[in-house]
């Protein structure tokens, strides 16, 4: 934590500014909260940066998630995680399933599917897409949000040491 705190703010976002989906605006604001005193406070202030935000940047930070399981070029990040969920080897018929799902969950709620997979297989990520599908607008934006929480919280225990 002491080198972390020590670094200026174009370090600090240098080093954390991809922890949020191409959103280098929460490690920004996380780093008005410093000095942290541990790797838990310095999460809670990605977290609050997150959170205290208004909708538009949260909405924005939401939309630049890839669709899991897609072909789009993913972050380092993102690569390693779908990855470790299974979602880099899906059968076609997979693929197709996974296809559909996030097409699905887009149209119906203008953003792409968010779930932390770090831990979880694709057959859990399949689940939470049928049981999320029929949530309300309002209840998915902050499922949305929770799990972007999550994300942030996977990324960062990774990235920095107590």
């Amino acid at each position: 934590m002491k080198q972390v705190n020590a670094m200026d703010l174009p370090a600090f976002v240098a080093r954390f500014g991809g922890i949020a989906e191409h959103s280098p605006w929460v490690a920004e604001r996380a780093a008005s909260a410093r000095p942290f005193a541990s790797r838990e406070a310095m999460i809670a202030a990605f977290t609050n940066a997150l959170m205290e935000a208004d909708e538009a940047h949260q909405l924005d930070l939401i939309r630049k998630h890839p669709d899991l399981a897609g072909k789009a070029k993913l972050t380092e990040h993102s690569k390693n995680e779908q990855a470790g969920a299974g979602l880099g080897s899906l059968t076609a018929d997979e693929f197709a399933r996974f296809t559909r799902m996030n097409d699905e969950y887009k149209a119906r709620f203008g953003f792409p599917f968010i779930f932390a997979v770090k831990g979880a297989t694709k057959h859990q990520i399949l689940e939470a897409f049928e049981a999320r599908l029929p949530n309300s607008q309002h209840a998915e934006f902050a499922t949305a949000l929770a799990q972007v929480c999550r994300i942030l919280r996977f990324r960062l225990e990774v990235e920095v040491s107590e």
